[in-house]
């Protein structure tokens, strides 16, 4: 079967994205992969003519720039089927929610509107997201705007608007910041690397670290531009031969995306994961399977940045006094910044009993 993914690169100005492309493709396609690149949709436009300042509003430019971003996508991902490599990563020069951190909140939910989607639907729809940090932030010196006609900003400008880029994407699955520490080249290893965790090579492997926490500050978390939320139902199934797999619904406000995964654990922070994005009605089916015994756990996930950091607090129906939190790392050597505004019990990734799994059986349905 193919295995084809779709990935998104973000960042502020002037963060390495372009260089990037080079790098993802030298360093992937010795690995079997046929790499295809979505150029960015909003120069294509801007070098165009087509811009915030030419359009009648600014919201009906960005209507034209999602609009044109999706027929583009479609178009890669259709060609991508038809060829016969095993392989295939869709790399998009931004994503829809890019657009997000250019808009107002009523502006952007009228555009939601206008090209009859979701919030959930339009970040989720991508595998990965990898944001590399604007030189505006720990590189100031390397900023500028020379290179690229469509970009106008001051550092502060792109320091403020590398924020809200980080906080439109927060919330999805796979999440990761890639900051501005060491010399720009150690950045560009530092994307490959995680590019390689995700895609599994050399070998699909998740490296987790948990920790049990005590309760968290819920509107603390709520008000923070750097966390958002979501809604997970988890179910575990395990037929007679002892073999089990997880399924999750993952959303909010009725929105959701659903996911099939394995896991082996391997060391007490490391497994082997393969997981995969199933429909509505695959997941329906695997529910429906009665031959299986079924654990079922619900949780509220906030989705934390913290120093360049991606961090998951999930929060029970059925603990009031504590949660867990997770980090996933493309090495079991580097170093976790634990959240400041968060205070850890112990650390239990080494604690099978503080396991979904084992959650779900104790408490769950």
């Amino acid at each position: 079967m193919q295995d084809l993914k779709k990935i998104v690169i973000t960042g502020g100005p002037c963060a390495g994205k372009t260089t990037a492309m080079g790098w993802i493709k030298n360093a992937l396609e010795p690995m079997g992969y046929t790499v295809l690149f979505v150029p960015e949709t909003a120069t294509e436009l801007i070098c165009g003519g087509v811009a915030p300042w030419t359009c009648g509003t600014s919201l009906e430019y960005q209507i034209c720039q999602m609009q044109l971003q999706i027929a583009k996508e479609e178009i890669f991902s259709k060609a991508a089927k038809t060829m016969p490599a095993e392989k295939i990563l869709i790399v998009c020069d931004r994503g829809m929610l890019d657009n997000k951190a250019y808009m107002q909140q009523d502006d952007f939910e009228k555009a939601l509107y206008a090209i009859n989607s979701d919030e959930v639907t339009l970040r989720d729809n991508y595998d990965a997201v990898f944001h590399l940090v604007t030189a505006a932030k720990g590189a100031q010196k390397f900023y500028t705007t020379a290179g690229n006609n469509a970009r106008t900003e001051t550092l502060q400008e792109a320091a403020a608007l590398d924020d809200k880029l980080i906080s439109a994407w927060t919330g999805h699955p796979h999440l990761r910041i890639i900051g501005n520490d060491g010399s720009f080249e150690d950045k560009m290893k530092a994307l490959v690397a995680e590019m390689s965790s995700f895609l599994g090579e050399p070998e699909p492997l998740e490296i987790e670290r948990k920790f049990l926490i005590e309760y968290p500050d819920i509107n603390l978390l709520e008000s923070s531009e750097f966390c958002n939320k979501v809604d997970i139902e988890q179910t575990y199934l395990e037929n007679a031969a002892g073999e089990r797999f997880r399924l999750r619904r993952r959303g909010i406000n009725g929105n959701y995306i659903y996911y099939h995964t394995y896991k082996e654990k391997i060391s007490d922070i490391k497994r082997i994961e393969i997981e995969k994005r199933i429909s509505k009605s695959e997941y329906d089916e695997f529910l429906s399977n009665t031959k299986s015994q079924k654990h079922t756990i619900s949780k509220t996930r906030y989705c934390l940045v913290y120093e360049n950091q991606y961090f998951e607090i999930d929060v029970y129906p059925f603990w009031k006094d504590k949660a867990i939190m997770e980090i996933e790392l493309c090495d079991e050597n580097c170093k976790v910044n634990l959240p400041d505004c968060i205070n850890v019990i112990k650390e239990v990734s080494d604690d099978d009993a503080f396991s979904n799994f084992s959650l779900a059986k104790n408490y769950g349905k």
